[in-house]
């Protein structure tokens, strides 16, 4: 009972430095358990979503799917449902596109109702509409929707709305982002076709693996192409999302945790250290030395356990919540929710369990000694003559560099975790403004550098050529056309983008130092990233047909060149059609702000809307990097300023010393102040290529679209080097006082 009095009154007269194991402990579990929770939380829910609408595990496309060819696939399946895809316009203000599926069974990639009747499919008078197209449009069960589709057209009625396992992520054709209003799908029973329906895609489920699949199906059935789970465009876009978000949650909490242990061990050295006199006065009243241990074990216990249980609690609760409002913006899922996982319980207990650990490293020492050798002060640490000291360069040296040299080496493992704490926060630091910096040059580049359009016009796929050609003049625009293809070289294969151009100012074409180059005449270009994807050189050949098309053509790669955003092959229409292909625009590029209302135009989006779409884009990983700079910050003032006052509580003698010889507090604070400097710059230097190795991790983590040039910028170093130097000067700066109330009589106890 007296050592639990004796406790709660070192922790009020110590609160300070009390309050600070806490926050340490607290920010450690709070990042990591909220980060992951956050992670966790689309993993499951997704996984949920996924499995409650039997999400497909491939897409086989063909012009048309037979009974026969139903039967071959459904020998080495273990679950088919046939489909028809179509791309349709609503009747609706704008004539937004809405993707038809007309289904056959409708027991793969299910309909997910949120509201209305449960699909049928053989209900031929309703359909169930996108939940994010309706709320956007204000429609509701009930109403009636017309939809036109080459020369046909149907009204059905919507009998339910929800959501769709196929369109977690919708590709918009005029933003970066979907744009709600003007896209969705709908779910239709194959009797609600008008006409005689050809199906044109096979979901598939099957066992084993997608290469063994492919493999019975290649040898099985003639198909235009096949998309796997895990390389279908919503499942790979949500996927590369979530795989950004572990990355950060497997490094920066790491980092947070580790810190936190090292403080933990110089505050609690500190505090044993402090109290050395107080225990051997303990030991000499005949306490032992396991009931010593155990008390000041209890320090360290009660203030990490307190703080691992709050952010264990909080993190989950509070962090997911920053970021699912913004995600929900790009993704549709029926509900965004945290996730646990047991691994939260288990790195909570293993800090509880290491400040145990690191409570009896400090004070594990001390109870070894006698009474008598406890009661007296701590002899300073013996220390040889370095090759320097013994060097005549010691002898030019200030006396502030000399007895901070001496000091250091008297106490290595404190300069070791000052070093190693400010390493830390540091690259923390550099990682986050390293993503920022790397996100506003992936805008610089693809808006100031690549794009100098104003504005991008959508034409409608049933256009009037004349009226078309009448908006290019009076513009004085250009055409382009961008379509989905797919790829394959090297037994690889993916979805991408194709870019056909005019020689224009409107676009430039750049190489990974961003300098612009330019793509000669009858040359296929393919990205940079594609090209280390698929492993391929200038000379190489690869296959590839626009999705839609059975039409394959091979093409031997002239230029290689760098786009940011949109990873593909770029050539000119001539070129195109030298590869026995239609050059059919999809877009037209003016450097005029376009107002005007044509049939012919679908849509008109500037260059300013297309970097709001930007900014919303990244709002996510942004919050992110926010959130690793306030926990950095955080932790670097917490470790600066325990390593502060563990270098002050070790070198009161010395300093008392001084004081006595007629050095003024000034001075004593330059001391201080020196080492300080020193030790934040050593771990400042060595923190800048830890930084940079994750902020590299975090980009190869963005996923396959973007592409990522990693860099350091000075404006990074400096204003990590700013907030660093500034929050190191800043702690000395709160031992002046402390210098002045120095008990120098207690300090200059002489070792007898």
């Amino acid at each position: 009972m007296s050592l639990s009095k004796k406790m709660l009154r070192d922790i009020k007269i110590n609160r300070t430095q009390f309050i600070a194991i806490f926050l340490m402990a607290f920010l450690g579990i709070f990042a990591y358990c909220g980060i992951y929770g956050e992670y966790y939380g689309l993993v499951q829910t997704s996984d949920e979503f996924y499995t409650q609408t039997n999400l497909a595990d491939g897409w086989i496309y063909n012009a048309d799917f037979d009974d026969a060819a139903l039967g071959k696939v459904n020998e080495f399946s273990t679950q088919t449902d046939r489909q028809a895809v179509i791309q349709s316009q609503a009747d609706l203000e704008n004539n937004p596109d809405i993707t038809l599926h007309f289904v056959e069974a409708g027991t793969i990639s299910k309909f997910y109702l949120t509201e209305g009747e449960e699909f049928d499919a053989d209900d031929a008078s309703g359909v169930w509409l996108d939940e994010r197209f309706a709320e956007a449009r204000d429609l509701n069960v009930g109403d009636y929707i017309t939809f036109k589709f080459g020369d046909l057209e149907i009204t059905k009625e919507i009998k339910g709305i929800g959501y769709s396992p196929e369109y977690v992520y919708e590709l918009s054709p005029s933003s970066l982002t979907p744009d709600f209003s003007q896209i969705g799908f709908a779910y239709l029973s194959h009797k609600a076709y008008p006409e005689d329906l050809s199906y044109d895609t096979l979901l598939v489920k099957y066992d084993g693996s997608d290469d063994d699949f492919k493999q019975k199906l290649d040898d099985s059935v003639d198909y235009l192409s096949f998309t796997k789970k895990e390389d279908h465009l919503s499942v790979s876009k949500f996927a590369d999302e979530m795989a950004q978000h572990k990355m950060i949650g497997d490094v920066f909490p790491i980092v947070f945790i580790l810190v936190t242990f090292l403080t933990l061990l110089t505050t609690m050295t500190r505090i044993v250290t402090h109290q050395r006199t107080q225990i051997g006065i303990l030991k000499a009243v005949g306490f032992k030395d396991k009931t010593i241990i155990m008390h000041y074990i209890s320090y360290g216990f009660w203030p990490v356990l307190a703080g691992a249980i709050l952010g264990l609690i909080t993190g989950p609760m509070i962090i997911p919540q920053m970021f699912y409002p913004t995600m929900a913006n790009s993704y549709s899922m029926p509900s965004w929710h945290p996730g646990f996982d047991m691994s939260f319980v288990y790195i909570a207990f293993l800090m509880v369990i290491s400040s145990v650990f690191v409570t009896y490293l400090s004070c594990r020492r001390i109870s070894k000694e006698n009474p008598a050798n406890t009661l007296r002060p701590k002899a300073p640490n013996a220390s040889s003559k370095s090759l320097i000291e013994k060097s005549k360069l010691w002898g030019h040296l200030s006396f502030n560099i000399r007895w901070n040299w001496r000091d250091a080496r008297r106490n290595k493992f404190r300069a070791l975790m000052a070093i190693v704490g400010v390493m830390g926060c540091v690259a923390l630091l550099i990682a986050a403004f390293g993503m920022n910096d790397s996100l506003n040059e992936l805008k610089s580049w693809e808006y100031d550098d690549i794009s100098h359009y104003e504005s991008k016009l959508l034409l409608s796929s049933d256009a009037n050529p004349l009226e078309v050609y009448y908006i290019l003049n009076e513009t004085d625009g250009s055409f382009i056309m961008q379509q989905s293809i797919e790829i394959k070289a090297n037994d690889k294969e993916d979805t991408v983008s194709l870019l056909v151009s005019n020689n224009t100012d409107l676009i430039s074409y750049t190489d990974s130092d961003r300098n612009p180059i330019e793509i000669d005449e009858g040359d296929v270009s393919i990205s940079t990233k594609l090209a280390e994807k698929f492993n391929l050189k200038i000379g190489d050949k690869i296959r590839w047909h626009i999705v839609g098309s059975d039409e394959w053509v091979t093409s031997k790669i002239g230029q290689i060149h760098a786009e940011p955003i949109s990873q593909g092959l770029i050539m000119s229409p001539d070129t195109l059609e030298d590869q026995g292909l239609d050059f059919t625009p999809t877009n037209i590029l003016t450097k005029e702000k376009f107002g005007e209302n044509f049939d012919s135009i679908k849509s008109s989006t500037s260059i300013d809307k297309i970097k709001e779409s930007w900014d919303q884009m990244t709002t996510a990983v942004m919050m992110m990097v926010y959130v690793v700079i306030f926990v950095a910050v955080a932790l670097a003032i917490l470790v600066l300023y325990n390593l502060g006052i563990l270098s002050f509580t070790e070198m009161e003698r010395e300093i008392a010393t001084l004081k006595v010889l007629g050095f003024k507090t000034n001075t004593l604070r330059k001391l201080l102040l020196t080492q300080n400097v020193i030790f934040t710059a050593i771990g400042y230097l060595l923190g800048i290529p830890l930084g940079f190795y994750f902020m590299t991790l975090m980009m190869n983590a963005a996923g396959d679209s973007l592409y990522y040039v990693p860099s350091l910028t000075w404006g990074n170093l400096l204003l990590v080097a700013a907030i660093t130097f500034a929050i190191s000067i800043g702690v000395n700066l709160m031992f002046s006082d402390k210098i002045n109330d120095l008990n120098m009589v207690e300090a200059l106890k002489d070792v007898e």
